[in-house]
């Protein structure tokens, strides 16, 4: 897990052979790095991996890679994080672009084109510091203090240590694949308010449209008749705003070849997609200014030695590269969407975490 102890300035570095930690795995000394799209049997052969995978998948330009690391170990100490001022965010969509944005894809919807899609925006601000990479553990450490989550995580492998480099720190609060002892597992969240009290029929509407989306996928890979709904339209509390989280699992066919099959069948992310798949994702590329990359993608771990693994759904996740930092946020469209509440949703989403990352200093 990551720390929540507090270090002094300029304590701990991220430079070097690299790190990685998700809930209860963590690795340091970076041995190498593979493409999933490439090569996804690399993570049948043993030893533990880091995930990070791309929204977009191959045949759209996006990169799914998985690094495998020499020890396990906890991240460096955390320096003092010093991140962009809160004037510096700029965003992919202004309000009017994303309200026009809203309003095509509830024409679409009329038209019979789709039931609904999950309509994104980038957040960006520029970040370089001096004679460094910013602290990929800095904030980490920060995020697990002012907005702790159940799937975070981060992975740095900084430029120069001999493999493909990464940036990523998450605080994602949805489960998108468990496997543990032949059980898949997937948690999708939709539906999002301050409190319970304020979500709507329209939540509840478009959460259970999600959950059947990902029954399924899952149907795809499982035995039949062992994909089931374990839990839905639950209430859970985070920082700051209420989710409802449904629980769907299944046993995995035998014959299903766990990597290459499972990640083909689910990705990307059915709750970050929309549906039908892949009528939402034309109609995401259509809308969409900047792609999204790790974020609504895939980010964990798979222990390819004891057959299990937990892979997060990339929201509320930050990521760095060329002296941008990003962040993305969005919301899912259906026909009882309103532009303006769908925008206001966006803003929910990213405030607490883009606020905490636009802090001079990690606090105690």
């Amino acid at each position: 897990m990551l720390s929540s102890q507090s270090s002094p300035p300029g304590a701990g570095s991220d430079v070097g052979s690299g790190w990685a930690a998700f809930g209860s795995r963590s690795g340091r000394g970076v041995v190498e790095c593979v493409d999933l799209h490439a090569d996804p049997g690399a993570l049948e052969r043993g030893g533990l991996w880091f995930v990070v995978a791309d929204f977009e998948g191959a045949e759209r330009g996006g990169r799914a890679r998985a690094w495998r690391f020499a020890e396990s170990g906890p991240p460096p100490a955390p320096r003092a994080w010093r991140g962009p001022r809160p004037d510096r965010w700029r965003s992919s969509s202004d309000q009017q672009e994303y309200e026009a944005a809203v309003s095509t894809v509830r024409a679409r919807v009329r038209s019979g084109d789709v039931y609904q899609v999950n309509v994104c925006r980038v957040l960006s601000a520029e970040l370089s510091p001096e004679g460094s990479e910013p602290s990929a553990a800095a904030l980490a450490h920060r995020l697990a203090q002012g907005n702790p989550a159940p799937y975070a995580g981060a992975i740095h492998v900084p430029a120069g240590s001999g493999v493909d480099p990464v940036w990523v720190v998450s605080a994602s609060p949805e489960l998108f694949l468990r496997l543990d002892q032949g059980i898949v597992t997937s948690g999708p969240i939709k539906g999002t308010a301050t409190t319970a009290a304020g979500l709507s029929a329209k939540d509840r509407a478009e959460n259970v449209m999600i959950t059947d989306l990902v029954r399924n996928d899952l149907q795809r890979i499982c035995e039949p008749g062992t994909v089931g709904v374990d839990r839905l339209l639950a209430v859970e509390q985070h920082p700051g705003l209420v989710h409802l989280v449904s629980t769907v699992s299944g046993a995995l066919r035998p014959s299903a070849s766990p990597w290459s099959d499972v990640l083909a069948a689910t990705m990307p992310p059915a709750s970050v997609s929309g549906a039908p798949k892949r009528a939402a994702l034309g109609i995401v590329d259509e809308l969409e200014t900047e792609p999204r990359g790790p974020y609504c993608g895939a980010v964990g771990w798979v222990d390819a030695d004891q057959g299990a693994a937990e892979l997060a759904v990339g929201i509320r996740t930050f990521w760095w590269s060329d002296g941008v930092l990003r962040f993305g946020t969005g919301a899912g469209i259906t026909w009882g969407s309103d532009p303006r509440a769908e925008w206001e949703e966006t803003e929910l989403k990213a405030r607490r975490l883009v606020a905490l990352a636009s802090g001079a200093e990690c606090d105690p």
